[in-house]
């Protein structure tokens, strides 16, 4: 599947401290894909004890990834 950064995900994945091939890594093999909304998908990864969260919109034609974050609640959305 192909994906588009936006500009909201790219400033925030350079704010804390994200590469995009971390994103690109959770995309590519999620340990969990949740569909949060009709038209939102949350890929998740745990990595190095954080769980990384990235945002997509899956009906934009490449998926737009919204926003990426990682938290230490890793229980929480698991």
């Amino acid at each position: 599947m192909q994906f588009e950064f936006s500009l909201h995900s790219l400033e925030h994945i350079k704010l804390r401290g994200i590469s995009k091939e971390l994103v690109e890594l959770v995309l590519d093999y999620p340990d969990e894909i949740a569909n949060e909304f009709e038209n939102q998908i949350i890929y998740q990864k745990v990595i190095e004890n954080y769980l990384y969260r990235v945002f997509v919109n899956s009906n934009k034609n490449p998926s737009l990834i919204k926003t990426v974050y990682k938290t230490s609640k890793i229980n929480k959305y698991q």
